[in-house]
């Protein structure tokens, strides 16, 4: 790594975690008060798998990213938090508290109903417009500039689309119009949050979904990452497109520093922070012990297990691991309570708030996935056992606490009374979901 990136990123962490104040207990906490209403971060990094994440077993070639290390050492990492397989539907998820089949957003494409009650709603109607509101990033939702207000979210900045061509020749929309940029996407998104937050004068929402470490695999600008000095011809990036990978997630984690620095004492000591990849990585770059076609678009481990770290103002676990099984959807009822909204269960979405302070919480028995391709495949779980129904009628049944990584069909051998158990508890829990 060289001087200038060490020396960069370790001021940026000094300067965030040594700023933090005591954290409130509930008791010291007004719901109805605006004034001590905390601020709530979702940052959304797009194709990161637990194999590209710091912190996580998967992987052997990490991306050195000191700003989610911190949070991770003053917060909790989750290890099964399930997401869809792609990211739409991800984002659709956490937006509503719905499973795709709910809403109808399964694949790349899908389009969001702005009927659908959006999490920002959702919180605005339950604290009497405590929050100021934004969706900054990329939305792929939907090709309208106007939807996410629509919808009920005050501001929005960003990316329409699923992608960008080049992240130095793009169109960005914002208030309703687009037009092109060449301005490096995340150094961008991330400008655009540390304008919106400065200008608000009450609690706010920040939903900073940034397309990083997205394809197209490319060198990000060198003082924001510590990958050297690589060539950039499109030979040499698909020849090995790893390191090119890590410096997008590199670069990504040197802004989010930035935006965290930018904020005052007073805001970083009164801000919750969650942090989460919306699939798992690209085949391109998947890592042991994931396999090519066990990765991104696939409802194995390693298309939907993917890493999610909250820290900050509430977080009394720190430096934790936590096993309880979590989905995307859970974010709706979650961020609600973060809010001061009493969440515990709605649609398809059970708030996992409790467990930033206790570790016997109460959590999900079950966790659910799916994709669609020429009909709907799912995956769903419980905490030993996983049960994946493909499209075409054939199944698979893992035993994950023996066989984590699902190399070994439990279909087709005899199963133990406990297995066979399981199995058909989680067929009916699935039937359940989707009828």
């Amino acid at each position: 790594m060289s001087f200038k990136k060490c020396f960069f990123n370790t001021c940026i962490s000094l300067l965030f975690f040594s700023c933090s104040s005591p954290l409130l207990n509930d008791s010291d906490v007004d719901t109805t008060s605006t004034s001590t209403k905390p601020n709530i971060l979702l940052i959304i990094a797009d194709d990161m798998g637990l194999d590209a994440t710091p912190n996580y077993s998967e992987g052997t070639v990490k991306p050195n990213m000191p700003i989610l290390q911190g949070l991770m050492n003053s917060g909790i990492t989750f290890e099964n938090l399930w997401s869809y397989p792609v990211c739409s539907p991800t984002r659709a998820s956490i937006l509503t508290g719905k499973y795709g089949s709910k809403t109808g957003v399964l694949k790349v494409g899908d389009v969001i109903s702005t009927s659908e009650t959006s999490l920002q709603k959702y919180i605005n109607d339950g604290t009497s417009n405590a929050y100021a509101t934004a969706i900054i990033g990329k939305w792929h939702l939907s090709n309208s500039a106007t939807d996410p207000i629509t919808m009920g979210v005050d501001y929005y900045a960003g990316l329409l689309t699923g992608g960008v061509q080049s992240y130095t020749n793009w169109n960005l929309t914002e208030n309703g119009l687009t037009a092109n940029t060449t301005e490096y996407t995340t150094t961008k998104f991330t400008d655009l949050a540390i304008d919106w937050v400065d200008k608000q004068t009450k609690p706010w929402f920040l939903w900073l979904a940034y397309n990083a470490p997205h394809t197209p695999f490319h060198l990000a600008p060198t003082n924001l990452h510590s990958q050297g000095n690589l060539p950039t011809d499109a030979s040499s990036i698909d020849a090995n497109p790893t390191p090119y990978f890590m410096s997008a997630i590199e670069a990504m984690d040197s802004e989010i520093g930035r935006f965290i620095n930018s904020m005052t004492t007073e805001e970083k000591a009164n801000t919750i922070i969650v942090f989460i990849g919306d699939n798992g990585s690209p085949n391109q770059v998947a890592q042991s012990p994931y396999s090519r076609n066990k990765a991104k678009n696939t409802i194995y481990q390693g298309g939907v297990n993917v890493p999610m770290v909250v820290s900050g103002l509430g977080v009394i676990r720190t430096g934790v691991r936590e096993n309880a099984l979590i989905s995307t959807t859970d974010l709706f009822s979650t961020i609600a309570s973060m809010s001061g909204v009493s969440t515990f269960s709605r649609e398809n979405s059970t708030s996992f708030y409790s467990s930033l302070k206790d570790e016997n919480a109460s959590s999900r028995e079950y966790a659910y996935t799916e994709i669609s391709n020429n009909g709907i495949a799912y995956a769903i779980r419980n905490a030993t056992y996983k049960l994946i129904k493909f499209n075409n009628g054939s199944e698979e049944f893992y035993n994950l606490i023996t066989d984590a990584y699902e190399n070994n069909n439990l279909i087709g051998t005899t199963l133990t009374t406990e297995a066979s158990n399981a199995k058909a508890a989680l067929e009916a829990e699935a039937d359940r979901i989707r009828n």
